[in-house]
């Protein structure tokens, strides 16, 4: 997520100067009307709360994985159950078009079954048997953590949420959600739901938090790792603490993305055009691995670029309640207006702005609403190729080798995913091509002709200032859990 000037929640939202201290309130971004507010505990409370967890977490643990993965498939029949509730409900809290929420939804379910269906194999004694001695038996187990702090964003609060708190309770940890003041009611919906499912109230928790208090919380020794989500700012504040507590624990970091996407000579333009559109544009670009820069080779560049511009075009900015939007507001004006800095920046030092603002009567200065934006004559000196944008803005870059491609791409403090596109399926040596970028990009993720999407079979995770530490997948659950080696000499005797 992007950094600012301004105090920011290290969920990476922004605290107004003369916010009540003892409470927040989530703004709805598309009328700046309140929606709700919720009270901060005291630091006693948060003490308390946190070692009510400690005590549900050593019962949770003694619970069987079977029962333990039995409750996490009730956890998705009860979300299921809510489907209808939330896309109105996460629209006002962040402004993604009401039709578009569901997907999120769907998205949510897909991770919780894989990440279930692994469970058993993934939290499995590693046996030694084929190299132990006669009279010895050797394993190692996997055993959970503790209590695990996950302080998550509010971009795609359930899609994250899911990544780090069901693969933490399923091992046998207790779990406490500090949510974004932007996304208060997703989280408290998404532990109502393990709540129903079986889930001990201690062993999930929601609870509010401050800057101070999260730092606070992130110090206890209690806590035993911190899974956080947002800017690179707030990382690094949650990473200082945890490091300055008087016990040793761990900490897992998704930060900001710049990531950028290559189209290669031969790319089948009909479909590489729509999908980098949307990879750039979804969610008003607000995605850690949405695509905000592109680099398309000389020969296709005219052609791409004028398909990209009609396209962009046809987006549908405005009142995200109204199911005909297609483009909502960015999560604040003060986000908003620093992606309308960054841009008049860029077009100050040289770039191009290809899309006419008065398309986009709603984007006015003082609201949330930004156009969407496609820039060109861009190059690494503007802030806008370089620096996390976190909205519907583009630049587009004209190459003339994959080289060169190559190198523009590692140009970046950022490494969480990149893109490829080429027409794999008819050239071999397309493929070929392909996986020199594999081993030559320094990031997180490499896609081939797609982009912006988890496969939760996949690791995710990032290099440089995108973070450290690995979500989804079997490594998911080695992130939450600790190796624990047992070493038998059962033959005593002569």
């Amino acid at each position: 997520m992007p950094q600012d000037d301004r105090a920011l929640n290290p969920s990476g939202t922004y605290i107004a100067p003369d916010a009540d201290p003892s409470s927040q309130t989530t703004i709805i971004p598309h009328n700046q009307q309140p929606l709700v507010i919720r009270s901060y505990p005291s630091e006693s409370q948060l003490n308390k709360s946190i070692q009510y967890a400690a005590a549900a977490q050593e019962k949770w643990a003694r619970v069987p994985l079977s029962q333990r993965i039995a409750i996490g498939r009730r956890f998705m029949e009860e979300f299921s159950n809510m489907r209808d509730e939330i896309p109105l409900e996460l629209t006002l809290q962040m402004g993604r078009p009401i039709s578009q929420v569901p997907g999120e939804i769907r998205g949510m379910l897909d991770r919780a079954d894989y990440m279930l269906s692994i469970a058993e194999s993934a939290l499995a004694d590693v046996s030694l048997a084929d190299t132990d001695k006669p009279g010895f038996r050797r394993f190692i187990k996997r055993v959970p953590l503790g209590v695990v702090l996950v302080v998550a964003p509010w971009n795609y609060p359930f899609l994250v949420m899911i990544n780090s708190v069901l693969p933490a309770l399923i091992a046998g940890n207790a779990v406490i959600i500090k949510p974004s003041p932007q996304t208060p009611l997703a989280a408290e919906r998404f532990a109502s739901a393990f709540h129903k499912a079986g889930v001990p109230r201690d062993a999930l928790q929601v609870i509010h938090l401050s800057p101070e208090l999260t730092t606070a919380a992130a110090k206890h020794p209690l806590i035993d790792f911190v899974s956080f989500t947002g800017s690179v700012v707030g990382g690094r504040a949650v990473d200082i603490a945890a490091a300055e507590a008087p016990t040793f624990k761990g900490v897992g970091l998704e930060l900001g993305g710049k990531d950028p996407a290559y189209v290669r000579a031969d790319a089948n333009l009909d479909y590489t055009v729509p999908e980098l559109v949307d990879g750039a544009m979804f969610n008003s670009g607000q995605s850690c691995c949405a695509v905000e820069r592109i680099y398309v080779h000389e020969s296709i560049y005219d052609e791409f670029v004028s398909r990209y511009v009609e396209l962009t075009k046809k987006y549908k900015l405005g009142d995200p309640t109204k199911p005909e939007t297609t483009l909502g507001p960015v999560v604040s004006v003060a986000s908003a207006e620093r992606i309308r800095k960054q841009v008049a920046a860029a077009v100050l030092a040289g770039a191009k702005a290809l899309i006419p603002e008065d398309l986009f009567a709603a984007a006015q200065p003082g609201t949330a609403y930004v156009a969407p934006q496609v820039l060109v004559d861009v190059d690494h000196t503007m802030d806008v190729m370089k620096e996390e944008t976190f909205g519907p803005i583009v630049g587009i870059q004209k190459v003339s080798s994959d080289e060169q491609a190559l190198a523009l791409m590692n140009d970046s403090q950022y490494g969480l995913t990149a893109s490829i596109w080429t027409n794999a399926e008819a050239n071999p040596e397309s493929e070929e091509a392909f996986m020199r970028f594999v081993d030559e990009l320094h990031t997180g993720t490499v896609f081939l002709n797609r982009c912006d999407y988890l496969d939760p079979a996949l690791a995710w995770t990032g290099v440089k200032n995108s973070g450290r530490g690995v979500s989804l997948s079997k490594f998911g659950y080695d992130q939450l859990t600790r190796a624990k080696s047992v070493h038998m000499k059962i033959k005593t005797s002569q």
